[in-house]
């Protein structure tokens, strides 16, 4: 055998080692593109209905918010009718109360002072508390009444 035939099944061989990596190889990316297309399958035949789902509860959703919508505005408008009735009716009956009432008022301070002429009452002594110890006030003293 000479130099050139010993060249030449050299390049031979490693033309045939490529050559079988390669097969390996593309074999290997196959399966691979194979594995990776019946995965995009099945998540394409579970993500079309989970889109159908969630399509369908953001229009639950939807209608609910336009309920609670209209029932605050018609809170909002029941709210506007109990003030106004309110003011209506404390403007037409507030101010004829407070003159039965200042009459009755009246009429049982008079009614009182009339009871208290025919048969006076003994005056009460005021009092004056000091370390545990009652004290009598002065005979003089006329009774205060506090403001509060």
């Amino acid at each position: 055998m000479t130099g050139g035939e010993v060249a030449g099944i050299l390049v031979a061989v490693f033309w045939a080692i490529l050559v079988s990596f390669l097969a390996v190889a593309l074999v290997r990316l196959a399966q691979t593109l194979r594995a990776t297309t019946k995965l995009v399958a099945e998540v394409t035949e579970q993500a079309v209905p989970l889109l159908a789902d969630a399509s369908q509860a953001v229009r639950s959703a939807q209608t609910q918010i336009d309920r609670v919508d209209a029932i605050a505005t018609d809170v909002q408008e029941v709210t506007s009718n109990a003030s106004a009735l309110s003011t209506t009716v404390a403007s037409t009956f507030g101010g004829p109360l407070v003159k039965v009432a200042a009459f009755g008022y009246g009429v049982r301070r008079a009614m009182s002072r009339n009871h208290t002429d025919e048969a006076p009452a003994p005056e009460r002594a005021r009092r004056t508390v000091i370390v545990g110890r009652t004290v009598p006030a002065p005979k003089g003293s006329k009774r205060r009444r506090q403001k509060g």
